[in-house]
């Protein structure tokens, strides 16, 4: 006799939101898919795909906006109560996909992906088995896990990786199910470490070898996953810090290999360092105009919208057009990617291509740092219908090709550009609002620094401010003692949350 197929629903809300950027993040900003649509997103679920045949995939609503500021309290309402009314009308259910990112920030709310998590389980019932899948900038609190059965996280940073692990929590999910074995032991450690991404990058040491490790102990007999999140360094909530999680059915393998991971990651905290050699932005731009290295990139790290910063910081153009050596039309090329003025937009749209205007721009969000920008260029391209910036505008102002959107917007690969009439390979300077460079622009360099300019995701985190974390915290309180590396042994979910702790403290 042939078993039915497990049904299986598809829900979550992702976002990283910095704290310590003055934007909101609305509803419309995620984007949620609904129902069917939902499975659109992911190409292992195309129809005929080996997992999609092995269970009835549900789509719920899966919302995924652009990093940024605090979501308000009233986005998330709506959405999450959305959510779990979608869910509730798909009927029974044997297992969740809960597809997030972690980094949420809620107005009024502290641990909003556990909070939502919570009202899931309440509308599923206790017997339906969640894996939730994870950016490794995500925060891992002991109540995330307590809820979820099986739980991972990307594995490469840039996440390169982002859709296989999207498949694996999937893939885990579908596998429990079919074996009907129990729910696995999770063993959770807190790690008192906040650093950010671009200082815990796997392209380099020592992130490339702890991060070797994880696969490492996933292959353990006993083990179905393992995994190590950095956290999101900036948040400011009780959760922010570095975690490791180890799922599987062997108590003994999990807790050991939880343990292996905490430890390597503890004992090279001294040692992670930025992906690429960084200082002042004048000190940047200095360099990259005596290399010979063509094109030279610089990452405007401060206002990095891929990583929660507001994208209209004007800080970093202005010290870019107050160079002289871009004054001139036939100065060196330099791209600048980009500063959002929807105004500024829509005069340059009405000018047209080739006509000279004057415009102001930026600083609409975070003006804390400068001022709206006053630029005079000549209209080089003017496109519409980008799903990010709505209208995109290059101005060149002197040597300068100034990027202006509508909505703010990545620049993360080469079409980016070349839509608009960009030709990055050919510039000498490319000036891109972003932390490591994606793995597009990364080949692209022939030499690359990261500026330290401010802005939301300011790289320096120990003058941010936080005062809501857990302190000792490294790098906060660098000669603090060696933290409690034990692991915690998590009850699985369907115990009340009062007895989800088996040992260790919290």
């Amino acid at each position: 006799m042939s078993h039915p197929r497990p049904v299986i629903a598809i829900a979550g809300l992702g976002i990283e939101s910095s704290a310590f950027s003055p934007a909101r993040t609305e509803a419309p900003a995620f984007h949620p898919r609904r129902g069917a649509d939902v499975l659109g997103r992911y190409p292992f679920l195309s129809p005929g795909a080996p997992l999609r045949t092995a269970a009835d995939w549900r789509g719920a609503l899966v919302g995924k906006a652009l990093p940024g500021g605090t979501v308000t309290a009233a986005a998330f309402a709506d959405l999450s109560a959305e959510l779990i009314d979608r869910l509730r009308k798909l009927g029974p259910l044997d297992g969740v996909w809960y597809d997030i990112h972690g980094a949420m920030t809620v107005e009024g709310l502290d641990d909003a992906e556990a909070v939502l998590l919570a009202r899931i389980r309440a509308t599923v019932g206790p017997d339906a088995l969640v894996s939730t899948s994870m950016d490794l900038h995500g925060n891992v609190s002991r109540e995330l896990v307590h809820r979820s059965d099986l739980i991972t996280c990307y594995r490469m940073a840039p996440h390169e990786d982002a859709m296989e692990t999207k498949e694996r929590a999937a893939r885990n999910l579908v596998d429990l199910l079919a074996s009907g074995a129990p729910r696995p032991v999770k063993a959770w450690i807190p790690v008192p470490v906040l650093l950010a991404g671009e200082q815990t990058s796997t392209r380099i040491e020592p992130a490339k070898s702890v991060y070797a490790g994880v696969e490492q102990v996933a292959a353990l007999r006993g083990v179905v996953d393992a995994a190590i999140w950095v956290g999101y360094a900036w948040a400011d909530e009780p959760r922010n810090r570095a975690a490791v999680v180890v799922t599987g059915q062997d108590p003994e393998a999990v807790a050991t290999g939880a343990e292996r991971l905490a430890r390597a990651f503890w004992d090279a905290r001294r040692d992670f360092a930025f992906v690429a050699p960084t200082g002042p932005l004048d000190e940047c731009l200095d360099e990259a105009l005596a290399s010979e290295a063509r094109p030279y990139f610089i990452s405007d790290t401060g206002d990095n919208p891929t990583a929660g910063g507001a994208g209209d910081v004007t800080w970093g153009l202005d010290q870019v057009l107050s160079r002289a050596e871009f004054k001139d039309p036939s100065g060196p090329v330099v791209v600048y990617a980009s500063l959002p003025g929807p105004s500024a937009v829509d005069e340059a749209v009405r000018a047209g291509v080739g006509a000279t205007v004057t415009v102001t721009a930026g600083a609409e969000v975070d003006d804390r740092h400068c001022g709206p920008l006053t630029l005079t260029g000549v209209v080089h391209a003017v496109r519409h219908g980008d799903p990010d910036a709505e209208t995109e505008v290059v101005l060149r102002v002197g040597s300068v090709y100034v990027i202006l959107t509508r909505l703010r917007k990545p620049y993360h690969h080469e079409h980016d550009f070349a839509r608009l009439e960009l030709a990055p390979r050919e510039a000498d300077v490319v000036i891109v609002k972003i932390g490591y460079l994606e793995p597009e622009l990364y080949a692209m360099a022939a030499d690359w620094r990261m500026a330290l300019t401010p802005g939301g995701v300011d790289q320096d985190l120990t003058r941010l401010g936080h005062h809501r974390i857990r302190r000792p915290m490294f790098p906060f309180d660098p000669d603090m003692p060696a933290p409690d590396l034990r692991a915690r042994l998590i009850a699985p979910s369907n115990v009340p949350l009062a007895a989800g702790m088996l040992e260790g403290p919290t």
